[in-house]
């Protein structure tokens, strides 16, 4: 657990759990955050747990969980005007050219498979995305990123990275060729929602909660030329 009061309830979601349940019947981050309001508290019948946003099932990190629907309202409501802030890091194949700046791309979804390309401006049902970018640190077959998007688009940085021949490290969906896996033998992308930073539903107060990276974090070695150093990782908490 991240952050917890009685509107909001924010966790570091590992990869390879469902944000949400689905045909699968799999377990979820809703499911399990259920459960632990309603055994901590003893809460008899239903527990809510509103899902505001998503992070994909192999993606880690920061997953904000309303726990009043006012407060769900008033969340999504952020959510959708852009006025919450995402910082991601992911560790991508290759090398980015640039040492930050910013993708503007149109993506269309196919819903049947559940995927998503760059396709011309102007394409009937094409949504805007835009990603901003900066290097965080270089080694010799991969280059470590901090990402922020300022749309919301679904699949958008494993998108807009592979489109531009830089897939993330293990997203084999969209052109990566390693793999990766969790410590429970589950398929995970190096993608880590780093940090969140959204107002709180009642008292106003502008709040931004960080995660830590998984143990085992895929980081490159930084070099000297043209690239920023890493920062220091907070150390990982069993059990978040």
């Amino acid at each position: 657990m991240l952050y917890e009061d009685n509107h909001c309830l924010v966790v570091n979601k590992p990869a390879g759990l469902l944000a949400q349940g689905d045909v699968t019947g799999d377990p979820s981050l809703v499911d399990l955050a259920r459960e632990y309001l309603k055994v901590k508290y003893q809460k008899p019948g239903n527990v809510y747990v509103g899902l505001v946003h998503r992070l994909d099932r192999p993606t880690s990190g920061v997953v904000l969980l309303a726990r009043t629907s006012k407060a769900a309202g008033r969340l999504s409501t952020q959510f959708r005007d852009g006025s919450v802030e995402k910082i991601y890091h992911a560790v991508i194949d290759g090398s980015c050219p640039d040492d930050a700046g910013e993708w503007n791309d149109t993506l269309l979804k196919d819903e049947a498979r559940n995927v998503v390309r760059v396709v011309p401006s102007g394409t009937p049902g094409g949504q805007e995305a835009r990603l901003a970018f900066r290097v965080l640190g270089r080694s010799a077959r991969t280059t470590e990123l901090e990402l922020r998007p300022i749309t919301g688009r679904s699949h958008q940085i494993r998108v807009q990275l592979a489109a531009r021949g830089c897939p993330i490290v293990g997203d084999r969906k969209y052109g990566a060729f390693s793999t990766l896996r969790t410590a429970d033998d589950q398929p995970r992308i190096a993608l880590h929602a780093q940090q969140l930073t959204f107002t709180h539903p009642t008292r106003g107060e502008v709040l931004s909660i960080s995660a830590p990276v998984p143990a085992g974090w895929p980081a490159p070695i930084p070099e000297a030329r043209g690239a920023r150093s890493a920062p220091s990782r907070p150390e990982e908490h069993p059990g978040r």
